[in-house]
């Protein structure tokens, strides 16, 4: 197919952009302390840029250290120290004709207590002891939780004293009148930099619930002052950067992103933010100010999952937004609106939604996107599966250190050494035994270095339990990373061989130079559960292939951790009754936030949900629940049991590794390595980061 529109130039004020593809902002922990780039950082944009991008606009940059610092290792703008690091940035960038914008931020109330004030003391530690980071990633994680369980961290700062938002907690103060004018002097002080720096542009983040949004909105604005009460004074604040930018920098192309509703209807709360009509006489307001596009989001932390969709969200979903704006505006409009493929890109300029295709999550699956795209090779392009890994693990790692991953993308972080990957393969043999994610990354990646990979499958289609991951409502997407995954790998040369029980004979018969097993794993019974072993007892998988039938049954599941809620969701409309049984305190403990929110929301008034109660037993006529309370990590029985009345039960307990084979072949080769859940059970992203560390560091 050929893409007129996305792969023809545009402006945005006096910056032409090579193509209509952008990639938007989305922190990853590249950064350090001092907010200055970093060589990983640039390779990791870099990548992005050789990859065809037209634009690509930067993480969150903060303006100021002291109460707008959103992370550790966050990019800044707010000191003169930053500028030389952000020419050599656009420097690199521009190498491969594509632009740069800097997004200027500001996290106000959506910060987190431990953040506020820690980075200022943080880079002041550092210049007398070079080791301090190390020793503030070692600390923070247990020294942080104590002192936000004890409300010890400090208050962030927002228009007006506030609600917390949902995800960051602590407390919040109202910027002083004073501080509100600093920090537009912040946010110009930052732009002008940018300038100087040679980067092309800048976005100023009013989106997502962070600070100049929070102005916006009379959730979190309730100033009597001139930034407060009517819709004028809510913009003034916004609009006082933007004429400040303007008067410093000149011309210099400005982009303010926008949340066009906050979404507070869709978690039960319509009177609470400002909504679509209201956002729409921002954005053509905040176009008359003179700015140079709109990037068109929604939605804010408390509203998490109407921003940074999880995988049951249709494509193109929020389009009406940007559809709207672009009707009202005679500037450029870019939007994200969940875009997963050049065919949908193409349409959505086609029918005027937006005039840029904004992708995030997109470009950190794969950098070469655009370039894929562009070369009519778009059945390689990996597309993200909205797992929500890259957030999960950025906010799991910000404070140890590390950065945030990809489920379907290995080399997140690892740029520089995927583009030197040795091409030592020599054509000798790998025998990869499974065809799930893990077996077909080690594959991609061996035939890459130039082995001859053979990948034998038992089954009959490739994908292992990503085919039972994939089978829940609107879980479709779940199933791409392995029909991506696959198309990489018989590009590079691999062979998948379906239908193939592989055996020490078999596997001996191809004279392997190495053998990888990837069996995976699988749900299974604990037996040590009286009653588990009734006819009427099922496990996840029996369910997901539909060999039970628990049409107009009661069922209990035990276990509310994502399988059990998808597999609650897979029978809810067919039982006639659903109760599921968590022993913790919470459903799903230890389960990503948005994707519990997200199922809890479609399985409202399907399910009952019994947290803090045990399974005892399993008898002929339901499960018998003893009720337990938490003295903090201890676990103790409190109260008289309960049963309830059930015809079916499905033990939802975890999954154990397939690893017999690997059993068998012990000693037998003198080169075999076990990857994903055959090794040890977790997550897409564990089984393709294990299939990539042995394709690449240990053949």
């Amino acid at each position: 197919m050929e893409y007129k529109m996305l792969f023809s130039p545009m402006k945005i004020g006096g910056c032409e952009i090579k193509n209509r593809i952008v990639m938007s902002p989305m922190l990853m922990g590249f950064g350090q302390l001092d907010g200055r780039v970093t060589e990983q950082l640039m390779d990791y944009y870099e990548e992005r840029a050789k990859g065809g991008t037209g634009l690509i606009i930067t993480e969150i940059t903060r303006v100021n250290d002291k109460h707008g610092a959103a992370a550790f290792a966050q990019l800044g703008a707010s000191h003169d120290y930053h500028i030389e690091g952000l020419r050599e940035f656009a420097d690199r960038i521009h190498r491969h004709g594509a632009k740069l914008f800097v997004q200027l931020h500001h996290p106000g109330r959506q910060n987190v207590g431990l953040a506020v004030g820690t980075v200022p003391f943080a880079i002041a530690c550092t210049r007398v002891c070079k080791n301090f980071p190390k020793l503030l990633f070692k600390v923070a994680p247990s020294l942080g939780k104590v002192l936000i369980d004890k409300k010890l961290t400090k208050s962030s700062v927002a228009p007006s004293a506030c609600e917390p938002s949902y995800f960051a907690g602590g407390r919040v103060r109202a910027l002083r009148h004073g501080e509100i004018k600093k920090l537009v002097e912040q946010f110009v002080d930052a732009a002008f930099r940018c300038k100087q720096a040679g980067v092309d542009g800048v976005e100023l983040h009013g989106t997502h619930g962070y600070l100049i949004q929070q102005f916006l909105s009379p959730n979190t604005n309730q100033r009597k002052d001139e930034y407060g009460g009517s819709f004028e004074n809510r913009l003034r604040f916004l609009k006082e950067i933007i004429d400040g930018v303007r008067e410093k920098c000149g011309d210099y192309p400005i982009i303010v992103r926008l949340t066009l509703d906050e979404f507070y209807d869709k978690i039960g709360k319509p009177d609470v933010g400002y909504d679509f009509k209201e956002g729409l006489r921002y954005a053509k307001a905040i176009a008359s100010f003179g700015v140079d596009a709109i990037d068109v989001s929604s939605a804010a932390y408390d509203t998490f999952n109407y921003w940074l969709e999880p995988t049951s969200f249709d494509l193109g979903w929020r389009k009406y937004l940007a559809a709207a704006v672009k009707k009202e505006v005679s500037i450029p409009v870019l939007a994200a609106n969940l875009i997963r493929t050049p065919e949908q890109a193409e349409r959505q300029l086609e029918e005027g939604t937006q005039d840029f295709v904004s992708l995030g999550r997109p470009h950190i699956a794969d950098p070469y996107w655009a370039t894929k795209a562009l070369e009519g090779r778009e059945n390689e392009i990996k597309r993200c599966i909205c797992c929500l890994n890259c957030i999960e693990s950025m906010q799991e790692n910000a404070y140890v250190g590390d950065h945030g991953y990809c489920s379907v993308n290995p080399t997140v972080g690892s740029e520089k050494e995927f583009l030197s990957l040795p091409h030592d393969g020599d054509g000798r043999t790998v025998v990869v035994v499974g065809a799930g994610v893990a077996g077909l990354t080690a594959a991609e990646f061996a035939a890459r270095r130039g082995f001859n990979v053979v990948v034998l499958e038992k089954e009959n289609v490739i994908g292992g339990q990503i085919n039972l991951a994939s089978k829940p409502p609107k879980k479709e997407k779940i199933a791409w990373c392995a029909q991506d995954i696959a198309v990489n790998a018989q590009k590079y040369g691999a062979k998948i061989l379906l239908g193939v029980n592989a055996d020490y004979d078999v596997i001996a018969s191809y004279d392997p130079y190495a053998v990888i097993i990837a069996t995976g794993g699988e749900a299974y019974k604990s037996l040590k559960i009286p009653g588990a072993d009734r006819e009427n007892v099922y496990i996840p998988t029996q369910v997901l292939t539909d060999e039970v039938d628990l049409s107009g049954k009661r069922v209990a599941i035990i276990g509310s951790g994502m399988t059990g809620l998808e597999v609650a969701e897979y029978i809810s409309d067919r039982v006639s009754s659903l109760t599921v049984v968590e022993m913790a305190a919470t459903i799903a403990p230890g389960t990503w936030f948005q994707h519990v929110d997200d199922a809890l929301s479609r399985l409202e008034g399907k399910a009952e949900f019994m947290t803090r109660s045990k399974l005892v037993s399993i008898d002929e006529s339901g499960v018998n629940l003893q009720p337990v309370i938490y003295k903090g990590k201890k676990c103790v029985e409190k109260g008289a049991p309960v049963h309830v009345d059930v015809d079916a039960v499905i033990l939802s307990l975890g999954a154990r590794p397939v690893n017999q084979l690997a059993k068998d072949l012990e000693g037998k080769f003198e080169r075999m390595f076990i990857v994903g859940d055959a090794d040890h059970i977790g997550r897409i992203s564990s089984a393709t980061a294990s299939a990539y560390d042995v394709a690449v560091h240990k053949l």
